[in-house]
């Protein structure tokens, strides 16, 4: 089996360490990881000169990847903001619609409403049915989940697992606990 490893994990200072933990993991589970900057194609280096040339380059690598792998696995803890890495949650939902298990792990048990209204602060009001809004007047999803609903709702729909569980701030991006849970749980068929 083919796993895609998605998740913020690219942006670490070394993004390779944490490519080959989740890879040698993947191997003892008897599947093989596919690290989004694991190469797909050679490139031309001079059409790659250009910012936007090697942004359509990474996509194009990503999506064939995707488009390679039987299931994905996703770093969900939440990213530069209050949810998980737009990227991420493109890619989980790409393979959902190839119809292929997704599941997810996230290092910040926090719910998805309670770190929206942290990361508002007081710009966050109740209005009177109850209601969370922004300083906008847009209303807060509050269904009591991990993240966005059309996230844990993607993962839940394909059989998949979201393992959500609290680990220390500096390891938020590379404890593996969760992956490894993740992976137990596609490997044995319960995907």
């Amino acid at each position: 089996m083919r796993i895609y490893l998605a998740g913020p994990d690219v942006f670490l200072p070394d993004p390779g360490a944490a490519a080959a933990a989740k890879k040698a993991l993947c191997v003892a589970y008897g599947a093989i990881g596919i690290f989004p900057t694991d190469p797909w194609p050679p490139s031309d280096p001079l059409a790659l000169a250009q910012p936007r040339s090697r942004a359509m380059s990474i996509y194009a690598r990503n999506e064939a990847h995707l488009r390679d792998c039987d299931a994905l696995i996703a770093n969900l803890t939440p990213f530069r903001g209050p949810s998980a890495d737009a990227g991420t949650v493109y890619e989980l939902g790409f393979m959902r619609a190839l119809q292929r298990p997704v599941l997810g792990y996230s290092n910040v048990a926090r719910r998805f409403t309670d770190r929206t209204l942290r990361s508002l602060g007081d710009s966050a009001r109740q209005r009177p049915d109850g209601v969370w809004e922004d300083a906008d007047h847009m209303s807060l999803e509050d269904f009591d989940l991990h993240d966005n609903l059309m996230i844990d709702g993607g993962i839940a729909l394909s059989g998949g697992a979201l393992i959500v569980r609290d680990v220390s701030p500096e390891q938020r991006f590379t404890d593996l606990i969760g992956f490894e849970a993740c992976l137990a749980h596609l490997m044995s068929g319960a995907a």
